[in-house]
């Protein structure tokens, strides 16, 4: 398959451009570079550095790659960065996503598109969420996803287009910036491994579904071979909360862990685990990576100097 990443210098897409180009599948990138770092990248692929904001720079790349799937990773990312400034939030990924739509509609291309479940389920979801749960989420970037979700939905009956929707858990690994602003396993990593003290913003009780990003490449893949659309979330099914996480960083790092406490953050959820049921018996796909795995590798990156690969 020829294959279009946006996003693909990032951390989750650089992890999905290299499992595609495992299989033997041709990948290009589209990328702003704003976060995403080129180094990250197998040498084989073409980085085209444009904004999924930009329609018009989007269609000539797309014109040009010819792809028959695109996977639609680019997006603002930053809980609290949406709340502060919602208008730049649906910017890029209610505009955006509807760029690359559009893109893909002339080009004859799918697309995969990486959602939140995380973020959109919202503070009375029933815990697992389902995919059915309706969505109430607490901030901009979950309400700008789930409106983007909606656009995807609307160009399958418009179009009779077979996009996709993956709501991704709170995707962790190697190559995630452990001096970034989200991501707290590989910033908590991170500062135990400086013998710093990590913060926990409320009291540590919040609880979240970590999922390695190997197994969500994996996902990726088995949606990619889907024989029709769906939406789909992929986890683990488990609630950590972030005590917990401390305590396997500090089993992981030999170095036990006493974080400090600062005021909890607007728009954050208390519990959030996602009910993957539906990705079991449609795609075949589990996550296989346990946290205590899991930490270990993002842990061992850290102290091998975070490489870009």
């Amino acid at each position: 398959m020829r294959i279009l990443v946006t996003g693909g210098a990032g951390f989750i897409g650089s992890h999905l451009t290299d499992a595609f180009l495992s299989r033997g599948d041709e990948v290009a990138v589209l990328d702003d570079l704003s976060t995403g770092r080129p180094g990250r990248l197998d040498p084989r692929v073409a980085v085209h550095q444009v904004s999924v904001t930009d329609a018009a720079a989007l269609a000539a790349v797309v014109d040009a790659v010819r792809p028959e799937l695109i996977c639609h990773l680019a997006a603002q990312i930053d809980v609290r960065a949406s709340v502060e400034d919602p208008a730049a939030d649906a910017r890029t990924n209610v505009i955006g996503t509807i760029n690359v739509l559009e893109a893909a509609r002339a080009g004859g291309a799918r697309v995969l598109f990486a959602s939140t479940g995380g973020a959109l389920y919202g503070m009375d979801a029933a815990i697992p969420s389902a995919e059915d749960q309706f969505p109430e989420p607490e901030a901009p970037y979950g309400t700008a996803k789930y409106c983007a979700e909606q656009y995807i939905g609307l160009a399958n009956r418009l179009h009779g287009t077979a996009h996709s929707v993956l709501r991704l858990g709170n995707v962790y690994g190697p190559r995630q910036d452990p001096a970034g602003e989200a991501g707290v396993v590989a910033i908590f990593c991170g500062k135990v491994s400086r013998g710093e003290q990590p913060v926990i913003y409320g009291d540590g009780g919040q609880t979240r579904d970590y999922v390695h990003v190997g197994d969500v490449a994996d996902a990726f893949l088995a949606a990619a071979d889907a024989p029709r659309p769906g939406v789909w979330n992929i986890g683990t099914g488990a609630e950590t909360s972030i005590l917990t996480l401390a305590d396997v960083i500090g089993q992981v790092s030999g170095r036990p862990v006493e974080p400090g406490f600062g005021p909890a953050r607007p728009g954050e959820l208390r519990r959030s685990a996602l009910d993957v049921t539906r990705a079991a018996g449609e795609l075949g796909w589990k996550a296989a990576t346990s946290l205590e795995e899991g930490v270990a590798s993002v842990y061992a990156w850290v102290l091998a100097g975070e490489p870009d690969r």
